[in-house]
């Protein structure tokens, strides 16, 4: 019999709190729990996009993470949109006394200071987020019409969860932010590597000009008078030329890496 009339108990206290109250409960903990549910799904799906893009630069993997990274730009928007109306509102009294309708509408305070502190502490959502001995100094609160305590305290709740949403998608950013660094880091590395390679064609074109240059003066069929009777001298002259080609060549690339334009 005992434990029939105690939830009957539990719900006409429950009944006592103002209506704007429940209702203010209920659209905050929707909104809340809404956000709080993309926040942690997109979270399931950047770190497994992130790494799979660390190990592997794609088109396709930079495509993916480009569409999640505008979903939590979006995302962030509303987190922060409903944390700086909630801080806004904490700020002003002014603004929490006039969501009292209740107490608007009929003059004084809608319920006893007593009725809504019992409310306050039944309800489930705030309990979970406020410690014993705040909710036991509610207690203590009579009607009166500049007191925004209870409010405060309900939004302070929410304040907190929505902000704990808002730190998540931070510290999402800021790891996406660092892999784009990596990214770019792997890319230049890819880039100085390109670049030295470059540079070793480059110089070993020049060297191969030059040594295909005097090959071909010296083998045109064109009468010198120190060539009479001296055939043997195009064979140094191409073993001259050659060696002093790949001198030139190991100069250039030992310049370069003495200049720090290519690596050791």
């Amino acid at each position: 019999m005992e434990l029939a009339v105690q939830p009957d108990a539990e719900m006409g206290d429950e009944n006592d709190s103002p209506f704007e109250f429940r209702a203010l409960e209920v659209a905050l903990e929707a909104i809340c729990s809404c956000l709080a549910a993309r926040t942690t799904e997109l979270e399931t799906a950047v770190y497994p996009a992130l790494d799979m893009l660390t190990s592997k630069i794609s088109s396709r993997n930079l495509d993916r993470v480009r569409k999640l990274k505008s979903q939590m730009t979006r995302l962030t928007a509303r987190v922060q949109k409903v944390r700086d109306e909630l801080e806004q509102l904490l700020d002003d009294d002014d603004d929490m006394a006039d969501l009292y309708l209740s107490r608007k509408l009929a003059g004084t305070s809608p319920v006893s200071g007593l009725g809504a502190a019992s409310w306050f502490l039944a309800s489930p959502t705030i309990g979970s987020k406020i410690s014993r001995a705040s909710r036991a100094s509610i207690a203590t609160i009579r009607g009166d019409d500049n007191d925004v305590e209870e409010l405060e305290m309900l939004l302070e709740a929410y304040f907190m969860q929505i902000d704990g949403s808002l730190n998540k998608l931070t510290t999402l950013r800021e790891y996406i932010d660092n892999t784009e660094d990596y990214i770019n880091i792997q890319l230049d590395n890819h880039r100085n590597q390109l670049i030295q390679l470059e540079l070793f064609l480059s110089s070993g074109t020049v060297c191969m000009a030059i040594y295909s240059l005097m090959t071909a003066i010296f083998g045109m069929n064109i009468p010198y008078t120190w060539n009479e009777d001296h055939g043997f001298m195009f064979k140094w002259v191409v073993i001259v030329t050659g060696a002093c080609c790949a001198i030139l060549f190991l100069l250039i690339v030992s310049y370069a890496r003495r200049k720090g334009l290519i690596g050791s």
